[in-house]
């Protein structure tokens, strides 16, 4: 039986418990993350066996040519891509590749033709047959996971403050009560307030006593 796609709540890939939300009603729950698989770029699946790839790839909103990359179970670091293709008979079949690594980190199907990345390898496929069954269509169809969104582009930047020049540091920048004065100074509204929380555990002082002791 194939489940509902969930989302992540709080993904921790090294726990044995996933805490994830319903793509159906929302809802929230643990699951073992033993029974779940991950999924990447739509096509890339991470913990899915040969035949649960058939399982997928047969569902009646897959055609002819969709498919998956998975990780290999026998081999560490190798990929198997497979494709729903059309048979002779009246029900289609799921064929699979085994994706070669090079010793320099490149991969193949076909040693003839060699692919610096798994992206490059769907590419090139997805525009010739070059020795498969098909040419590669649409990636595996899961119910629930073809409706999230795909965010693109490069991911943001983290803005962080310089290091901390204490000499430069006057006593009005950390006790300063004034809210807009944080966004100039290079203490940030946290540290001071760990500060000031220091100075009234250890002097039992007020924020305006620690202002006037303060010495730089």
């Amino acid at each position: 039986m194939i489940g509902p796609f969930l989302r992540p709540s709080f993904c921790d890939s090294e726990g044995d418990w996933w805490r994830v939300s319903s793509s159906a009603t929302g809802k929230e729950s643990y699951v073992p993350s033993s029974y779940t698989a991950k999924v990447f770029h739509r096509w890339l699946f991470q913990g899915i066996t040969r035949e649960k790839a058939e399982q997928l790839l047969l569902l009646p909103h897959n055609q002819v040519g969709s498919f998956l990359i998975r990780e290999s179970y026998t081999h560490a670091g190798a990929y198997s891509l497979s494709v729903r293709r059309n048979t002779r008979s009246s029900c289609d079949s799921v064929k699979h590749y085994r994706i070669h690594r090079l010793p320099n980190g490149w991969l193949y199907i076909s040693p003839g033709t060699t692919f610096s990345s798994l992206f490059q390898l769907v590419d090139h496929y997805s525009e010739v047959e070059d020795g498969l069954c098909c040419i590669l269509g649409e990636p595996c169809f899961i119910r629930g996971y073809n409706n999230v969104p795909v965010v693109t582009g490069s991911m943001p930047t983290p803005v962080r403050k310089p290091p901390i020049n204490w000499k430069e540091v006057d006593s009005s920048m950390i006790f300063s009560q004034d809210p807009t004065d944080t966004e100039d100074t290079p203490v940030s509204e946290g540290l001071r307030e760990a500060i000031n929380s220091y100075l009234l555990l250890t002097d039992e002082a007020t924020c305006d006593d620690c202002g006037k002791s303060w010495k730089t």
